[in-house]
């Protein structure tokens, strides 16, 4: 356990911290869901460190402990967390969430993230969206499907974004504080994309919903949207 709050790695300490053999989160029992949903949350980002420290109402402190002492403060101080230290917290998941497979099977990312952050820490939801008009929806985290495109051999991540919103006819009503977004998922046998290139800055811009743009003709606000 590291009990002393540790920051998010930056830059040249990033790289440091952070590159070699033995770094990261240890591996065990399929648990690699959760590794790389915790590592993308926390280790060179605060913006959800409220999950660590903020006493929610209805927030599990022995949860948020094991989360912040155990997995987040390791990983960000030495670059390494033990699997025994994920497989505590997959314990107590098991326990909160009335689920006997977290300890052993593959889960999706977001049933973790809404159990997580909805059902043990009580956080509010992190995205509106709205699809075609209808009533909004709340959600914490994003999950892009798309049919196969030929001409989108490499994609970085603003593209799959983009193409995703355009083809679900979605918007969001505000402007996100987080933006969890999940890739295309894929099993053993097929993958949609080889690779997929992260896009360091997200424009979204076309994403919002009533939020003025330029006319891409006269350069005035426009009025009409064409997809």
């Amino acid at each position: 356990e590291v009990p002393e709050s540790s920051p998010p790695l930056r830059n040249e300490a990033a790289v440091h911290v952070l590159r070699g053999r033995m770094k990261g989160i240890q591996g065990h029992c399929n648990s690699c869901y959760m590794d790389a949903a915790l590592f993308s949350l926390f280790s060179c980002t605060s913006v959800l460190d409220s999950m660590l420290f903020m006493p929610f109402p209805r927030c599990d402190r022995n949860v948020q402990g094991i989360l912040r002492d155990e997995i987040v403060n390791p990983l960000r101080r030495t670059g390494f967390v033990r699997a025994s230290s994920v497989m505590h917290l997959r314990e107590q998941l098991t326990d909160k969430g009335q689920c006997s497979s977290f300890t052993n099977a593959e889960k999706d990312p977001e049933e973790f993230l809404n159990l997580i952050m909805q059902q043990i820490l009580g956080i509010e939801p992190l995205l509106k969206l709205q699809s075609g008009g209808q009533k909004e929806q709340e959600c914490y985290c994003y999950q892009i499907f798309m049919d196969k495109q030929e001409d989108l051999v490499v994609p970085d991540v603003q593209q799959l974004v983009e193409r995703s919103f355009l083809s679900s006819d979605l918007k969001l009503v505000e402007i996100p504080s987080c933006f969890i977004i999940q890739m295309p998922r894929f099993g053993k046998e097929y993958k949609m994309f080889s690779k997929i290139i992260p896009s360091l800055e997200l424009d979204i811009t076309d994403l919002l919903l009533d939020s003025p743009r330029e006319c891409c003709l006269c350069g005035d606000v426009a009025t009409l949207e064409c997809s």
